[in-house]
């Protein structure tokens, strides 16, 4: 399978993120066809796409748009509809929408024109994370060369559409990246997730009808009005069509983004960008970011799309592909992933903020070569205890890796034990050979 570069075909241009070079690649002609089209037809394109969200969970686009109130007869017709894009990227491994951000802002622009026009909004907001301020910087400037230029502002290109567009800073919260956080951190509040239902299409922003939707989501809707659902459809798989960024980061000979069709296999990424470094193999990866259950050097050929993840045992997500050669030390990785999750834990539902820290502690020993074989069914027992009963999913990103850890190495957990430390200090290693208990 064959790269597809569309979002970042001209990622390599000097001036890539300017509007005169992004006028150059058919940039706002979409906007263009879109402001003759009925807003139901833009939703109903979106849905013929076949477009998924890109955000982690995959949710069909046009679907979500759909979900907004559009009759007549109802409370929720007579209130403000607002688009909110998230680009609070925070995940370990995830590193798609912030290069994105900087090298093309205007994609994502003349994408949220777009989407709030098929929605009926007329305010939109892009949540940025307050800590990349280069990324926060460009986007203003393209905003405002947006407005400039008519793209944003009152009576779009004549048509007599309205939209004002805010770039908002985060405060740099993890959990902010759930999407009902997200609009609590945007109202001025602390981001915790709220209780659903109701939903955000239903009360969202402000208690408004609201779309929330991902970087990547919005700006692959430019492509798909200007090309057309027949051409989306004939990248990726049937379920999973299309293209996308998928973030190759690790141990490996060419990091960085690769836009390929849903579908290809980190096989095929790899031999991209370059294997693995010279000398090593493969011996685990997220196929999602540090969130989603772990894969092994046997998963090289699972297709790269929600169906063929979901069905190996994992999820796509972010399409984060971490990749980890043999001279990682697991059980160090997984607790490094486990201290990120307890920290950013909100504290609101008491699973998370209460297993999240005993995890660590355990990890801690474990990891140290203390503590004993059973800590093992605890540490499983307090991840049960933690996924699927959390307040939100960040609970079930804490616990996927150490589940899926113990199910693939779980003797490497137990040689930490054996080995009174980790087997792969080089230090400990050359006393462990020397003491003629054993070699690695």
């Amino acid at each position: 399978m064959t790269l597809t570069p569309v979002l970042s075909t001209y990622w390599d241009d000097p001036q890539s993120w300017t509007l005169d070079t992004y006028l150059r690649h058919d940039g706002y002609q979409a906007l263009r066809t879109t402001l003759r089209m009925d807003p139901d037809l833009v939703i109903q394109t979106v849905k013929d796409a076949g477009l998924r969200g890109r955000g982690g969970a995959g949710f069909p686009t046009g679907m979500k748009w759909s979900f907004i109130p559009q009759g007549s007869g109802t409370d929720s017709v007579t209130k403000p509809h607002y688009l909110v894009v998230n680009a609070d990227e925070s995940e370990p491994g995830t590193c798609k929408d912030i290069p994105l951000l900087l090298a093309t802002p205007h994609a994502l622009i003349e994408g949220i024109v777009i989407a709030a026009y098929a929605i009926r909004a007329a305010n939109a907001f892009i949540y940025v994370r307050g800590e990349v301020i280069p990324v926060i910087r460009r986007l203003q400037a393209a905003v405002a060369q947006a407005y400039a230029a008519g793209y944003l502002g009152h009576n779009i290109l004549g048509s007599g559409y309205n939209l004002e567009l805010v770039v908002h800073a985060g405060a740099g919260a993890y959990i902010c990246g759930e999407e009902t956080a997200l609009l609590d951190s945007l109202e001025g509040r602390r981001g915790q997730p709220r209780l659903r239902p109701p939903f955000p299409a239903v009360a969202g922003l402000y208690a408004c009808p609201t779309v929330v939707n991902n970087v990547e989501s919005i700006a692959s809707v430019p492509p798909i009005i200007r090309n057309g659902t027949s051409w989306f459809r004939s990248m990726g798989s049937e379920r999973s069509p299309g293209f996308t960024l998928y973030s190759l980061s690790g141990h490996v000979t060419r990091p960085g983004q690769y836009e390929a069709p849903l579908g290809i296999t980190l096989r095929e990424l790899l031999g991209y960008a370059g294997g693995v470094r010279e000398g090593h193999r493969v011996k685990f990866w997220t196929p999602g970011g540090s969130s989603t259950p772990l894969f092994t050097e046997e998963h090289l050929d699972v297709p790269l799309d929600y169906e063929g993840v979901a069905s190996a045992g994992s999820m796509l997500g972010t399409k984060a592909l971490q990749i980890f050669d043999d001279t990682t030390c697991v059980v160090r990785a997984v607790l490094r992933w486990t201290e990120f999750y307890a920290h950013e834990s909100c504290g609101k539902c008491t699973p998370c903020r209460e297993g999240t820290y005993w995890l660590v502690q355990l990890l801690e020993q474990l990891e140290a070569g203390q503590g004993t074989e059973t800590d093992l069914d605890k540490l499983l027992d307090i991840s049960d205890t933690i996924n699927g009963k959390s307040f939100c999913a960040l609970g079930d990103g804490a616990a996927s890796p150490i589940i899926s850890s113990l199910r693939y190495f779980r003797e490497e957990y137990v040689e930490h034990l054996w080995f009174g430390g980790c087997p792969f200090d080089p230090a400990r290693s050359t006393a462990w050979a020397e003491s003629g208990e054993g070699v690695r």
